[in-house]
């Protein structure tokens, strides 16, 4: 699997990164996983609008998945029509959130361009991909994601503060894509998101293999967090920049 980080920044774009979007690929199969506020335009640099199979939402906070407004327009208005309807995965009413934040009638909304399927937690098949989704602790409904191929395996935190159903979702994996937009002795909201700190406890407990620090906001301080982590977590830690690419 080739993991893109499409864009990173946590709560609102930064200089240098969109918010949340990642890009999977596996045996030309492609996934984006989420598809915040200006993600679709730097999309275009690693694929093709038009080359996208499935695309997963972890939640339906505007910097996780307000771009798919602009993504139906790309789509619905191509020159030579719309292809045919992109599957969509995300929390019970994803439609409905989407179609208001585009100011249309629910009804069909954008159901016409994408194939909108409800996240529950478990497992599924996607492409070839395995696909494991787990509730975790943010104030609205909101997923942690786990993708499998072939032996290997990525966790994604999502939006998150610490739950044990993060560090199941995480066992094992050979590299945690994990929120850090809180620093350790600054911000303490429960349920909302985690720090670098709880980042490498959590990377620690699940034994993964690498872990990348991402959602940070422009005003966390990153080399505070990676420190952070790293005094938790022995192995490999960095954090996510636009336009890296990770082999899983």
């Amino acid at each position: 699997m080739d993991l893109t980080v499409v864009g990173c920044s946590g709560s609102f774009p930064s200089p240098d990164s969109p918010c949340s979007s990642y890009l999977l690929e596996a045996d030309g199969f492609r996934v984006v996983i989420d598809l915040g506020n200006g993600a679709l335009g730097a999309l275009q640099k690693y694929c093709g609008l038009y080359d996208v199979d499935a695309v997963l939402l972890s939640h339906l906070h505007a910097d996780h998945c307000i771009d798919m407004c602009a993504y139906w327009v790309a789509r619905n208005y191509r020159i030579g029509g719309c292809p045919d309807p992109l599957p969509v995965y995300g929390p019970q009413g994803t439609a409905e959130r989407l179609a208001r934040a585009y100011d249309m009638d629910e009804q069909p909304g954008m159901k016409e361009v994408f194939d909108f399927r409800t996240l529950t937690p478990g497992s599924f098949e996607l492409g070839p991909l395995k696909v494991t989704a787990a509730p975790v602790a943010h104030p609205v409904e909101a997923y942690g994601l786990r993708l499998e191929h072939r032996g290997r395996a990525m966790a994604y935190s999502g939006d998150t503060g610490p739950c044990a159903e993060l560090t199941e979702l995480a066992r094992g994996a050979d590299l945690f894509l994990c929120e850090a937009s809180f620093t350790d002795g600054k911000e303490d909201i429960p349920d909302l998101h985690l720090n670098g700190r709880e980042a490498g406890r959590i990377a620690a407990e699940a034994g993964v293999g690498r872990l990348v620090l991402t959602h940070i906001p422009p005003w966390t301080d990153t080399e505070r967090n990676l420190a952070d982590a790293r005094a938790e977590f022995d192995g490999p830690v960095e954090a996510a920049r636009a336009g890296a690419v990770h082999h899983i």
